[in-house]
């Protein structure tokens, strides 16, 4: 494990210009959904009973929300716009995959980085095996999302609320990342030319080896996380902002690291 560790490092500050640009992509997303989602939710929050809301006044307001969302139209232009921005996100994100894994490739073969190169290469494959992806993932939610409604809506406590969600969301979370690791080894097929079947079986064969690596990674980016906000609560102020701000380029590089861990291992795998 250290082995790929140490070499998925190496390819991923080979790769530090293209980290800069995830990262800024991820920056101007995350503003303009932060964005949207205040244009939406303060609003309805200014209409929420002050201070210290009866019962009988939490109720109408709950019931009133219930009223507006399921009888009248007012949500849909939010879900239209919402819509639209998944759908950019979803045009946009796999091309700088397709970028990415395609130059993991040629940084490992012949040590220099080919981003565009591979975008303009990869990207058709690429960009049909994420969306395939996106909506196997997302298909649980047909089920889970309004049985989770219903227990939102009439249970009577927390604990009531996580016990009727929490298990379908734990299923939900482990189908999702089975789904993502194999589908980034079918990805990593496309982009290499070697075949997405072939690498897939490869995932499939070193799966409990490839989990566990992936798992080590995740671990690592949870610790950096909690390393961060716990100085950041400890010393707030100017220094605790920088630091904020900052975590994101590490979140990012993280990622980066993540993957090129993860195409290191499965690269040396023979079939």
């Amino acid at each position: 494990m250290k082995i790929h560790l140490k070499q998925g490092w190496q390819l991923a500050v080979k790769h530090f210009y293209l980290v800069i640009l995830l990262f800024l992509y991820q920056l101007l997303w995350g503003f303009f959904l932060y964005r949207f989602i205040d244009s939406v939710i303060s609003p309805l929050l200014r209409r929420y009973p002050s201070s210290y809301p009866s019962d009988i006044a939490a109720q109408l307001f709950m019931t009133e929300a219930q009223f507006q969302l399921f009888k009248t139209d007012i949500i849909s232009p939010y879900v239209w716009t919402l819509g639209s921005l998944l759908v950019a996100r979803m045009l946009i994100t796999p091309l700088f995959n397709a970028g990415l894994f395609y130059s993991l490739n040629q940084a490992r073969s012949d040590g220099g980085t080919r981003f565009l190169e591979g975008i303009r290469k990869a990207w058709k494959p690429v960009v049909l095996l994420y969306w395939i992806e996106a909506i196997l993932s997302l298909a649980p939610a047909w089920y889970l999302l309004p049985r989770s409604l219903d227990a939102l809506l009439e249970s009577g406590s927390v604990p009531e609320l996580l016990q009727a969600v929490l298990p379908g969301a734990a299923l939900w979370l482990l189908w999702g990342t089975l789904l993502h690791l194999l589908f980034l080894a079918m990805q990593f097929g496309a982009a290499s030319g070697e075949g997405i079947f072939r690498s897939l079986w490869r995932a499939l064969r070193n799966f409990i080896s490839y989990g566990a690596l992936s798992l080590i990674m995740w671990g690592i980016g949870a610790a950096v996380g909690l390393a961060v906000t716990s100085l950041s609560m400890l010393w707030a102020g100017l220094f605790a902002l920088i630091l904020h701000q900052g975590y994101h380029l590490i979140r990012t590089l993280m990622k980066v690291w993540t993957i090129a861990a993860q195409y290191d291992y499965l690269q040396t795998k023979q079939l």
